[in-house]
């Protein structure tokens, strides 16, 4: 179960085709979501991560420097984008 106690919630509305209501049952099923509403958060925090993580990786490559990619320098820069995500309510890691 991936479920955690939101802090507040604001209840959204969204129309899905009866094909993609379908698929997002069985999604959060097979992920192990109790409802279609915790896979779909996870979608959206996921999302955040992903933003962030791609504003890092822009940051980098304009900072221009010439040392090569190293797999010290992609860690600290996922690090960073955890830290990032978590601070603006991102994926909980």
């Amino acid at each position: 179960m991936k479920s955690s106690v939101p802090r507040n919630m604001t209840t959204v509305s969204v129309s899905l085709s009866d094909e993609m209501s379908a698929a997002v049952e069985r999604l959060a099923e097979a992920g192990g979501y109790d409802t279609a509403s915790e896979y779909i958060c996870d979608l959206i925090r996921r999302d955040f991560d992903r933003q962030v993580l791609r504003a890092v990786l822009e940051d980098g490559r304009l900072s221009a420097q010439d040392e090569p990619m190293t797999a010290r320098t992609l860690q600290s820069l996922r690090d960073r984008a955890r830290l990032s995500a978590r601070d603006h309510g991102g994926a909980k890691q």
